[in-house]
């Protein structure tokens, strides 16, 4: 126990300093005011009050509504691929999984410029396009760019649990729903997504918080002309200065994934109890 304890130390020590420690500091600006950059220990919920205001309620808005765009896309692109995947021989489905998550290895932000690259007036689509005499389309600084380069960084984050969930479906539930006389549709909507509902759970939740919090894909693919919440606490930290209100946003966001990861926990319980 006491060697456990002492490799344990050091991943323990780490926690504090990157995890904890700024999650203490950013609780404490959110709920405190700063003077003369002194952190005044008078707790208040004026930075909470300031969410009110009419500039900051669309910001909200609009990221839920890309982020609810965005998840039912990848739920909808998701789900079959994942089913596909799930049928498939153990083998083959290792190499399928490793092809889907083999996009999440390149790093966020030269995807995004890849992206920028394909969807631009001069870029391979457009020029693609003018060939064949159909003329540009504009693509970029849209919803559909936005929304397009959320979905494709974001979908084998919808993949993987939903299959997940399918791969370990007890196939004798699938051919005694068969043998009791339910029809392919019937067994898929009685059974098998009933039964893969912890993994859409868990995909959609995770899609949800990862698309109303990015900043990196808004800020390229929507040219600056869409404020998500993501980009709003990168605005207030880095451009405004207003530490104290971007803590109030950030803890709202924490709050939201702590509700989430719960969700997840809880319907993963109940997934292991049901098998």
């Amino acid at each position: 126990m006491r060697h456990f304890r002492k490799l344990s130390m050091p991943y323990l020590i780490w926690c504090i300093i990157f995890i904890l420690i700024p999650l203490v500091l950013i609780v404490l600006y959110a709920f405190t005011t700063v003077g003369n950059h002194v952190i005044s220990l008078n707790f208040s919920l004026a930075n909470f009050a300031k969410i009110n205001d009419p500039t900051y309620i669309r910001v909200f808005i609009k990221s839920f509504e890309l982020g609810v765009i965005t998840t039912i896309i990848c739920f909808i692109g998701g789900y079959p691929l994942a089913f596909i995947i799930s049928r498939q021989k153990e083998s083959v489905q290792d190499l399928l999984i490793l092809l889907v998550t083999v996009p999440t290895w390149i790093n966020m932000l030269l995807r995004t410029y890849a992206w920028m690259n394909i969807l631009a007036d001069n870029g391979i689509i457009n020029g693609l396009l003018s060939r064949l005499g159909l003329g540009q389309v504009t693509m970029m600084y849209t919803n559909f760019s936005v929304v397009l380069g959320m979905v494709c960084n974001f979908m084998p984050f919808m993949i993987i649990p939903i299959h997940t969930s399918l791969s370990k479906m007890d196939g004798s539930l699938i051919e005694a729903a068969m043998d009791l006389g339910a029809n392919r549709l019937q067994t898929f909507r009685m059974v098998i997504f009933r039964l893969s509902m912890p993994g859409v759970i868990n995909g959609v939740v995770m899609v949800f918080l990862m698309a109303i919090s990015s900043f990196v894909i808004p800020k390229l693919l929507g040219g600056g002309q869409f404020v998500l919440i993501g980009n709003l606490i990168e605005s207030q930290f880095i451009s405004i200065g207003d530490w104290n209100f971007g803590s109030a946003i950030s803890t709202i966001l924490a709050v939201l994934i702590l509700i989430a990861m719960r969700l997840m926990k809880s319907m993963d319980l109940k997934e292991a109890e049901a098998n």
